[in-house]
């Protein structure tokens, strides 16, 4: 058993302990808690007449349960656990730090506790892509990888299992980084644009957020970062810096069709199975994580038979010849805009959900050029709208748009509208929170739809 992962748990065991949040990350976390005979007090919004069957397990192992619509007055704690959705300036969570609590986080103690080589991807957009592609060029060098963190399982109980000689591959997002206070050996920020302004207090903290995932790093550390992004352009780290470029010059760079480190080449973009300019950032990006770990004859073949991660301009379906494609996981106008381009012809486009308040300009310009029908939904369905048609580009002859209220219409819709050739692309633009619990539902509940058509 791992002695940091043990030393942890046990000094928990005479403190109070109160886990905000009872979602996906927390509910391993609380078992390993009260595993270690700790005082463990559940906290979660949801009422007790909604909590599903496995929070009522728990708390009949022993997790007192405090829920509902005052789930956070009055709690008294020593140390408390905060899920990644909730703002480390909450009310709350001051008042508890003011009365002497230790505020903390799963993904928090999994950096202390790990045993092994830890690599860690952010950034706005294409870090779950990556983040996967890094996973699956170690895994396929023949390394022992465990891949987690903002995807994938929870990876603090498997902390027992994991050798010193292993990788842990660890996607992190800027909730889970704001108070984070250590950083992993080599850190990787894909690209820097607006996004989750609905709970950061604005722009700035968002970067200084996403900064922590090399702000801790020692001079031994590497940090891989995005050459041609202005934000990331202008980081550098503590220990090796290194950058990607598709535009220029850079560490890893594109040259006639080739990516290259340090001017040799590694491998053609002819290889890469995914479509889309953005995957080729993607691939980079995760050539530059691994440099030293893994032969360039790995790459290769990683390139040449990954197909992909679900929910990320996904092939659904291909009927009477018109190709369906899903992309949930795009929930930000640059995503989408990465989607569009993913095709060489206009495409049907399915668009709207949830409002993160986040500006929407950029988007009408690429819809213009590259989508011939677009069928909106949800409350960022005017916003989209709204950008397209204050367009110099826009006309109407050219593009047809629908509004449909909400998601399942705007999909019959966009079928019903294609013909032999076509490409229907859902690709909202916007997070999913207003009709699904998260993007990876909406996805399943459009592949379910097409599936049926």
């Amino acid at each position: 058993m791992n002695t940091a992962f043990e030393t942890y748990f046990t000094s928990l065991k005479n403190k109070k302990i109160a886990v905000l949040g009872l979602g996906v990350s927390n509910r391993p976390l609380v078992r390993l808690l009260l595993e270690f005979g700790c005082d463990v007090l559940g906290c979660d919004r949801t009422p007790r007449e909604k909590l599903d069957g496995e929070v009522l397990e728990l708390e009949k192992l022993g997790c007192k349960l405090h829920v509902g619509e005052h789930y956070l007055d009055g709690v008294e704690a020593d140390v408390v656990f905060r899920t990644p959705g909730m703002h480390p300036g909450n009310p709350a969570i001051q008042e508890l730090k003011r009365r002497g609590a230790a505020v903390t986080s799963e993904m928090e103690v999994f950096f202390e506790v790990c045993p092994c080589h830890l690599l860690a991807v952010t950034g706005s957009d294409g870090k779950t892509t990556t983040t996967t592609l890094i996973s699956e060029m170690l895994k396929a060098a023949g390394k022992t990888v465990w891949l987690g963190g903002n995807i994938g399982t929870p990876l603090l109980p498997l902390v027992r299992e994991m050798k010193q000689e292993d990788f842990a591959v660890v996607e992190l997002s800027s909730f889970q980084l704001m108070d984070m206070t250590r950083s992993p050996q080599r850190a990787l920020i894909t690209n820097l644009a607006p996004n989750h302004l609905d709970i950061h207090k604005d722009m700035a903290e968002y970067v200084e957020a996403k900064k922590n995932i090399f702000r801790y790093q020692d001079e031994t550390g590497l940090l891989v970062l995005n050459a041609d992004n202005a934000y990331t352009a202008a980081f550098r780290g503590n220990g090796k810096t290194v950058f990607f470029s598709r535009l220029g010059q850079a560490h890893v760079c594109l040259k006639d069709g080739i990516i290259c480190r340090d001017g040799e080449p590694i491998l053609p973009v002819s290889d890469i199975l995914i479509p889309g300019t953005h995957n080729i950032e993607n691939y980079m990006a995760a050539i530059a994580m691994v440099e030293g770990l893994v032969e360039d004859e790995v790459i290769r073949h990683v390139a040449k038979t990954f197909g992909g991660v679900e929910h990320r301009i996904e092939l659904v379906r291909v009927k009477d010849g018109v190709r369906f494609y899903n992309d949930s996981i795009a929930s930000s106008p640059s995503r989408t805009i990465a989607g569009l381009r993913s095709f060489p012809e206009k495409v049907i486009l399915i668009a709207g959900g949830y409002d993160k308040h986040i500006p929407y300009d950029v988007l009408g310009p690429e819809i213009c050029k590259h989508v011939k029908k677009l069928f909106l939904n949800g409350a960022t369905g005017e916003k989209i709208r709204s950008a397209v048609v204050s367009c110099p580009e826009y006309d109407k002859n050219a593009l047809e748009i629908v509004d449909c209220g909400t998601f399942e219409p705007a999909i019959r819709a966009a079928a019903a509208a294609a013909e032999q050739g076509d490409v229907v692309l859902m690709s909202p633009a916007s997070a999913s929170f207003d009709q699904f619990k998260n993007f990876m539902t909406r996805g399943d509940f459009y592949k379910k739809l097409v599936k049926e058509l």
